[in-house]
């Protein structure tokens, strides 16, 4: 592919991933409604794995058929968080400990999404996401996932998976807010750096 395709693809956003991006916010009121008045904890899971698969999906997808752009590096990570973060707060009214993931979570997210403007702004590169930041995903949903199904799960395995989110979640949230410095910091570096 040439640059002046590269470049015209990464500014498209009617793109089969960020539909299924769309899909995944459409997704949300079914699981709560599912979850908090039908009571349906095996149907709320299915949702969530749909969820789950649309996210591996889109990804495949836009890396296979060239179909990445700047919109959705941003727009997948929003639904992505407002699917974690409404289930979360859902299973609240069950494991009222879910509310410690919860808060370290909405936390990290609006630090992250401010420093990744700042960056956006700075130097026009929209950051892609990483390591840790997957990582953290998986952690959560397979934990919102064993709650859904594990109904009676025992008090300390609960507590168990719930600490090992939340360290993930403070890991991840360090490890984003350092690569948002070094990038401002390479940023003003360049700035100040006379053309040759």
């Amino acid at each position: 592919m040439n640059t002046a395709n590269s470049e015209s693809s990464q500014k498209k956003i009617l793109t089969i991933p960020n539909l299924l991006s769309l899909f995944r916010l459409c997704l949300i009121p079914v699981m709560i409604w599912l979850y908090c008045v039908k009571r349906d904890s095996l149907g709320t899971t299915l949702v969530l794995l749909l969820s789950g698969a649309t996210d591996v999906a889109d990804g495949l997808i836009a890396r296979r058929f060239h179909m990445v752009s700047d919109f959705g590096k941003a727009f997948d990570p929003v639904a992505d968080k407002l699917t974690q973060i409404s289930m979360l707060v859902c299973l609240i009214t069950r494991f009222p400990y879910m509310l410690i993931p919860l808060l370290c979570l909405t936390v990290k997210e609006i630090a992250s999404a401010s420093l990744h403007l700042l960056v956006i702004r700075k130097t026009g590169v929209v950051p892609a996401a990483v390591w840790h930041g997957k990582a953290t995903t998986v952690l959560l949903y397979a934990t919102m996932i064993l709650h859904l199904v594990w109904g009676q799960i025992p008090a300390p395995l609960s507590y168990c998976l719930i600490a090992v989110c939340t360290a993930m979640i403070l890991l991840s949230g360090v490890l984003y807010t350092l690569r948002s410095c070094r990038a401002l910091r390479e940023a003003a570096r360049t700035k100040e750096t006379p053309a040759p």
